[in-house]
């Protein structure tokens, strides 16, 4: 009996999703919540960004070796060993920090197990999606399609959200404010021990219940032809140029924002930040962050299917760079906290709708025999686009101010709406759609 992919696709997603977040965002709050500098936290953890871009080149090897099911289940089972290695490296700070002898050997050695994370979050995303177009018919694809973008942003507003609160809530620096039921900075380490021992439990749930599709099975091409064939097609495709600047520059603007938002809101107000506490933080990106972003991917997958990519994607650009301008008014007005929530949950909610339509894009674009290699090219270029902004990020906003800062990257989001039009001239776009069309697959049978 076939197993339905409800049982499986919004764990898999889950599962992608978290360790993206865990290693870019809640590293910067982990980073602030010891107080180093901004300009540091954003370089360094701006690097973390690399395997995803450096995924393309070992992505092949994922076609060519094995299936996709064996990868993703040995990738899950070694981020459950890296998840409580970081415990253990942070419990061990958090003694230094007791004993008031804390270095930079913390911040290195931690920088270094998620960079290692997030070479083998790559290779999970990789076996992760390459798994899904093998185990799922077209049909299938074209329904789950707006299922799988909801649970990977469920996993990441729950990393950065509810996952940081409860940390927060478990001991924090300030104890009237949490149970305190673990001394800081103790709480961190008590947060990777979980996220191990729930990684492990992933691997079991997915041995038991995945389905071993039968074209799960490597192409039958060396590493190195296979390789050279992926690239070869991708960058081959009509329309390369306006498909690269298009993933390149879309996210530009949020790319900005990745890095600087959690510590705008969370370093003191005396920097001229908001100064809230990890508490609040957690709680706001996990209750309504989290609802808006599960009505933004929910509407966003109803109206791409009922009114196509191209008519959707010039208002949803536009609601995509419309927090830099929140931010920079918060940065100039300095809110209360009920305002400082609706603009986040109104930056969560259009974020979810833009995010549905880049995810529907790098799909249209990501076809052949190597769907699984051209799907990590288009994310690992994405993700060259996140990368180099965000490492520049801290550095302007050291220099510039929370104001001035927020407000060019407000103008420098507008590049987001400038690149717009080169998707009207790609036409793998139309053709994909318009197969899902013809057989009745449309993105609003989802729905």
């Amino acid at each position: 009996m076939k197993k339905t992919p409800w049982t499986y696709i919004p764990s898999l997603y889950l599962a992608e999703g978290l360790p993206y977040i865990i290693i870019n965002t809640v590293s910067t709050v982990l980073y602030a919540d010891l107080g180093f500098s901004n300009d540091k936290i954003a370089f360094w953890t701006g690097w973390l960004y690399l395997p995803w871009i450096l995924k393309m080149f070992w992505s092949p090897l994922v076609d060519a070796k094995s299936t996709k099911r064996r990868w993703l289940l040995g990738a899950q089972m070694v981020l459950a060993g890296l998840f409580l290695l970081l415990a253990g490296l942070t419990a061990l700070e958090a003694f230094r920090f007791a004993q008031g002898n804390s270095s930079l050997t913390f911040f290195t050695l931690s920088l270094f197990g998620f960079l290692a994370g997030a070479f083998v979050s790559a290779t999970l995303d990789i076996a992760t999606d390459g798994y899904y177009l093998l185990a799922l018919t077209p049909q299938e694809q074209s329904k789950f399609v707006g299922i799988r973008t909801i649970f990977y942003r469920l996993a990441m507003i729950l990393g950065s959200g509810a996952l940081i609160s409860a940390t927060a809530a478990l001991g924090n620096k300030t104890p009237e404010t949490s149970w305190n039921l673990v001394s800081w900075p103790y709480n961190w380490a008590v947060m990777f021990g979980f996220l191990g021992v729930l990684f492990m439990g992933f691997v079991f749930y997915h041995a038991w219940m995945l389905p071993k599709p039968e074209q799960d099975k490597p192409v039958h091409k060396n590493g190195a032809m296979a390789w050279a064939d992926s690239f070869k097609t991708y960058f081959t495709q009509k329309n390369i140029v306006y498909i690269l600047l298009f993933i390149l520059l879309y996210r530009l603007g949020d790319a900005l924002l990745e890095k600087m938002v959690p510590l705008f809101l969370l370093k003191p107000a005396a920097d001229g930040a908001l100064g809230m506490s990890v508490q609040n933080y957690g709680l706001i990106k996990g209750t309504l962050g989290l609802g808006a972003v599960v009505a933004g991917n929910l509407a966003g997958g109803w109206l791409l299917g009922k009114f196509g990519f191209k008519k959707c994607i010039w208002p949803f650009a536009v609601i995509l760079i419309l927090p830099n301008f929140f931010y920079a008014y918060m940065a100039w007005a300095k809110p209360g906290l009920t305002a400082v929530a609706t603009l986040i949950t109104l930056e969560h909610l259009g974020n979810g709708l833009a995010m549905m339509a880049f995810s529907v894009f790098i799909m249209y674009v990501s076809q052949g025999v190597y769907k699984t290699s051209h799907y990590a090219i288009s994310t690992g270029i994405m993700a060259l686009g996140m990368m180099v902004p965000s490492m520049l990020s801290g550095w302007l906003q050291m220099r510039l101010g929370y104001e001035t800062f927020f407000l060019v990257a407000s103008f420098i989001s507008l590049v987001t709406v400038a690149v717009v039009p080169l998707t009207f001239k790609i036409k793998s776009i139309e053709e994909t759609e318009a197969a899902f069309r013809a057989h009745k697959h449309s993105l609003e049978d989802a729905q």
